[in-house]
């Protein structure tokens, strides 16, 4: 996939693909194809492999490399591949060298969650990124606007940044940080999935990330249809009907995200594994219930019925 096919993505959805574990909880790549072919073909626009909804930080190091990888060969560049990127520094800079070599189209860089983090050593770290990916773009993953609106746009200077994932629920800040960079074609893109899109989009974000494709990606596909068309009162019908999903995710002080998104792949016969710990594993019954039940209700059981 050319990066020049990137820029124009970045304006669709990223869809974050999960990781596959089996019962020993060892990876088992080959049970993703199905989910990358089922993206692809529903028109998501680029996919990412180690974001969060990968468990990115459930993983080693080594689990990592191998992700990007196998993400690489399964998608084949139907669509551009972003390669989730963190961690130490050192870890950082070998998944971002492990990342161009398995082919990665752009390298996205995690806001590190390191308790003493500044906002210049975030820099630092980004820059570090940035030559280790030898050219690579990048797309900046926010999810703490708290280091102002200054220290973002030197970020938004680093040789190589063409986007930033805006996974702050502060539109307004996102919408000044849009006005002031102007001219620098950077992708803003929103990162708290589908139903923060309308309000990101309103401030002039395009494109949103999306754990749902995982599961239904036609339907966040036409969510961001209707986005783009400007029929907001669309958008906001099709986003109340998964609205429920997203809410179950939002469980257990956020604790929930994957693994609603993994109980859903079982229910449908996709069996990606479990989750691994600190994520909330299993569901509870009432939450496994309510997804069972509004999985019925969007068909998405008829494969496993019929399987």
């Amino acid at each position: 996939m050319a990066q020049t096919e990137l820029r124009p993505a970045l304006n669709g959805i990223s869809g974050i693909l999960v990781t596959p574990f089996d019962s020993d909880d060892k990876l088992v790549p080959a049970k993703l194809q199905p989910v990358v072919d089922r993206a692809v073909k529903a028109g998501v626009h680029v996919l990412v492999a180690n974001g969060n909804t990968s468990e990115f930080y459930g993983l080693t190091t080594a689990e990592a490399e191998r992700m990007v990888h196998v993400a690489a060969e399964q998608i084949g560049g139907r669509v551009p591949l972003l390669a989730g990127i963190g961690r130490s520094v050192h870890d950082a800079v070998a998944l971002a060298k492990a990342s161009r070599a398995a082919g990665a189209t752009a390298l996205m860089v995690h806001q590190p969650p390191d308790p003493f983090v500044s906002p210049r050593g975030i820099l630092a770290y980004v820059q570090r990124v940035a030559e280790a990916g030898q050219g690579l773009p990048i797309v900046l993953y926010l999810r703490n606007d708290s280091i102002g609106n200054d220290n973002i746009l030197a970020l938004c200077q680093v040789p190589g940044v063409i986007g930033v994932k805006w996974a702050a629920p502060t539109p307004l800040r996102l919408g000044e940080m849009i006005r002031a960079t102007r001219g620098m074609d950077i992708a803003w893109v929103g990162g708290l999935a589908e139903t923060w899109a309308p309000p990101f989009y309103a401030v002039g974000a395009r494109g949103y990330t999306s754990g749902l494709i995982n599961v239904w990606p036609e339907h966040s596909v036409a969510i961001h249809a209707a986005l783009d068309a400007g029929d907001y009162a669309r958008a906001a019908g099709l986003i109340e009907t998964m609205s429920a999903f997203e809410a179950l995710r939002a469980e257990e002080q956020n604790g929930t995200n994957v693994s609603v998104v993994k109980a859903a792949l079982q229910m449908m016969g996709e069996d990606c594994g479990a989750t691994r710990p600190p994520s909330a594993w299993p569901l509870v019954p009432r939450a496994e219930a309510e997804l069972r039940k509004r999985l019925g209700e969007w068909g998405l059981l008829r494969a496993a019925a019929n399987s």
